[in-house]
């Protein structure tokens, strides 16, 4: 299994990343993607690709809630990160209007500066959206011509709105949020209307772990060697083998980020 997403730059990690990594390697989750949220997070998240390059890749980009702090001065760092062969995609970068720790123009803004830097790097986009679906959608049509793909990274909206994705040509990313019995029906609901071909799996650790672990860990932190829990659940929604769903995932991650063999 790969996990497409996963924030190995928090400082909850900083005791353990070795162990971290063996422990999900251990459970068949050979391959992780490191996500930047920030130029220093990205930063940090292409030194530790360096530091496991069989096992790591990672993102360089600006979360929506950090829009506030990106300037145009910031782009050209952005743009050597992303010359890095370990980085992979542009990102995390996106629309949240449920927070808004950005003011909508400041995410706008720094939205359009990363898809110009997914434009002119070639590598595909790491999306972030959350209650922000139609301007999302209205602004990354303007590009989806001239970048080389995308995945909207940790899907949690409804049926209608991962038709959209899909009829856009995006990749649809998966967390722990599926596991979760109290919100997640909306989520079992739309995972049923994702082709296979354009499924990808992620825990977006430390956060969402899943709820129905068994046993359920001491601590709440999320981890990659929980990915086989959300494999699980989307083979349970689906109806479909998880074996069929751990191959095509793989494929679809190789084939979306240019992951070599």
């Amino acid at each position: 299994m790969i996990d497409i997403g996963l924030n190995l730059t928090h400082d909850c990690f900083d005791h353990d990343r070795a162990e971290l990594i063996q422990r999900a390697i251990d459970v068949q989750v050979t391959h992780m993607l490191i996500t930047g949220s920030d130029l220093a997070h990205s930063r940090g998240a292409c030194q530790l690709a360096q530091q496991y390059p069989l096992q790591l890749r990672a993102t360089a980009g600006v979360h929506p809630h950090h829009a506030k702090d990106m300037t145009e001065a910031d782009i050209p760092a952005l743009r050597s990160l992303l010359d890095e062969s370990l980085v992979i995609a542009v990102g995390e970068c996106g629309l949240d209007y449920f927070r808004n720790f950005s003011t909508h123009e400041q995410q706008e803004q720094a939205f359009r500066w990363q898809l110009q830097l997914a434009v002119d790097s070639g590598k595909p986009v790491f999306l972030h959206e959350r209650d922000a679906h139609e301007q999302f959608v209205s602004i990354i049509k303007e590009y989806l011509p001239y970048i080389s793909g995308g995945v909207a990274h940790c899907f949690t909206g409804t049926v209608e709105q991962v038709k959209s994705y899909v009829d856009m040509g995006l990749y649809v990313g998966i967390t722990g949020w599926i596991c979760d019995e109290r919100r997640g029906q909306n989520l079992r609901d739309a995972v049923r209307q994702i082709p296979l071909d354009r499924l990808l799996i992620e825990t977006d650790a430390p956060y969402l772990i899943p709820r129905d672990l068994r046993p359920k860990p001491k601590s709440h932190r999320n981890e990659p060697m929980y990915l086989p829990a959300v494999l699980q659940r989307i083979a349970v929604c689906r109806g479909e083998p998880e074996s069929d769903i751990a191959e095509a995932t793989i494929a679809n991650t190789r084939r979306l980020f240019g992951w070599p063999n």
